[in-house]
Protein backbone atom coordinates (compact mmCIF):
# COMPACT_ATOMS: atom_id res chain seq x y z
CA UNK A 1 0.00 0.00 0.00
CA UNK A 2 1.50 3.54 -0.83
CA UNK A 3 0.34 6.10 1.74
CA UNK A 4 1.57 10.08 0.92
CA UNK A 5 0.92 13.09 2.84
CA UNK A 6 1.02 16.69 2.30
CA UNK A 7 1.44 19.34 4.92
CA UNK A 8 -0.35 23.13 4.30
CA UNK A 9 -0.74 25.90 6.94
CA UNK A 10 -3.53 27.81 7.65
CA UNK A 11 -4.14 31.31 9.47
CA UNK A 12 -6.56 32.02 12.30
CA UNK A 13 -7.34 35.67 12.79
CA UNK A 14 -9.38 35.13 16.15
CA UNK A 15 -9.73 31.93 18.61
CA UNK A 16 -11.69 29.19 17.30
CA UNK A 17 -13.04 25.81 17.99
CA UNK A 18 -12.67 22.61 16.08
CA UNK A 19 -15.67 20.59 16.40
CA UNK A 20 -14.91 17.27 18.37
CA UNK A 21 -12.57 19.14 20.65
CA UNK A 22 -13.87 20.74 23.09
CA UNK A 23 -11.51 23.63 23.97
CA UNK A 24 -10.64 26.54 22.38
CA UNK A 25 -7.42 27.19 20.21
CA UNK A 26 -5.77 30.91 20.08
CA UNK A 27 -5.31 32.48 16.93
CA UNK A 28 -2.13 32.00 14.81
CA UNK A 29 -0.98 29.67 12.26
CA UNK A 30 -1.64 25.63 12.17
CA UNK A 31 0.02 23.09 9.93
CA UNK A 32 -2.62 20.93 8.45
CA UNK A 33 -1.17 17.21 7.52
CA UNK A 34 -3.57 15.13 5.37
CA UNK A 35 -3.16 11.15 4.92
CA UNK A 36 -3.68 9.36 1.50
CA UNK A 37 -3.41 5.96 0.67
CA UNK A 38 -3.36 4.90 -3.56
CA UNK A 39 -6.12 3.01 -4.82
CA UNK A 40 -5.06 -0.04 -6.02
CA UNK A 41 -6.16 -2.05 -9.42
CA UNK A 42 -7.14 1.39 -10.88
CA UNK A 43 -5.65 1.64 -14.78
CA UNK A 44 -4.98 5.55 -13.41
CA UNK A 45 -3.50 6.71 -10.53
CA UNK A 46 -5.81 7.55 -7.35
CA UNK A 47 -5.73 8.77 -4.14
CA UNK A 48 -8.45 8.29 -1.24
CA UNK A 49 -7.70 10.62 1.96
CA UNK A 50 -7.17 8.75 4.90
CA UNK A 51 -7.06 11.21 7.64
CA UNK A 52 -6.35 15.02 8.13
CA UNK A 53 -4.43 16.10 11.16
CA UNK A 54 -4.61 19.83 12.58
CA UNK A 55 -1.32 20.19 14.77
CA UNK A 56 -1.63 22.12 18.05
CA UNK A 57 1.54 23.06 20.38
CA UNK A 58 0.54 23.16 24.10
CA UNK A 59 0.76 26.10 25.65
CA UNK A 60 1.23 27.33 29.38
CA UNK A 61 2.40 24.73 31.96
CA UNK A 62 2.01 22.40 28.73
CA UNK A 63 3.91 24.35 26.05
CA UNK A 64 6.63 21.60 25.45
CA UNK A 65 3.91 19.09 24.61
CA UNK A 66 2.52 19.24 21.17
CA UNK A 67 -0.30 16.78 19.39
CA UNK A 68 -1.70 15.99 15.98
CA UNK A 69 -5.40 16.23 16.50
CA UNK A 70 -7.71 14.04 13.82
CA UNK A 71 -10.21 16.18 12.03
CA UNK A 72 -12.43 16.30 9.35
CA UNK A 73 -12.01 18.50 6.09
CA UNK A 74 -15.38 20.18 6.65
CA UNK A 75 -14.59 20.66 10.23
CA UNK A 76 -11.62 22.67 9.17
CA UNK A 77 -13.22 24.44 6.71
CA UNK A 78 -16.30 25.30 8.79
CA UNK A 79 -13.41 26.69 11.42
CA UNK A 80 -12.52 28.95 8.67
CA UNK A 81 -15.34 30.30 7.20
CA UNK A 82 -16.05 30.88 10.82
CA UNK A 83 -13.00 33.28 11.36
CA UNK A 84 -13.48 34.90 7.42
CA UNK A 85 -16.68 35.74 8.35
CA UNK A 86 -15.40 37.09 11.87
CA UNK A 87 -12.64 38.97 10.21
CA UNK A 88 -15.14 40.43 7.36
CA UNK A 89 -17.61 41.79 10.64
CA UNK A 90 -14.91 43.57 11.89
CA UNK A 91 -13.39 44.57 8.82
CA UNK A 92 -16.76 46.73 8.40
CA UNK A 93 -16.87 48.32 11.59
CA UNK A 94 -13.71 49.59 11.92
CA UNK A 95 -14.94 51.04 8.45
CA UNK A 96 -17.81 52.73 10.28
CA UNK A 97 -15.95 54.14 12.67
CA UNK A 98 -13.14 56.36 10.78
CA UNK A 99 -10.90 58.00 12.94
Amino acid sequence: MTVRSSKSVVTFIHPFRISGYPDELPEGEYVVVVEEELLQGLSFEAYRRTGTYLAVEGRGRRADISEMRQITQKALEAALDRDQTLAAKASRRAKSFPV
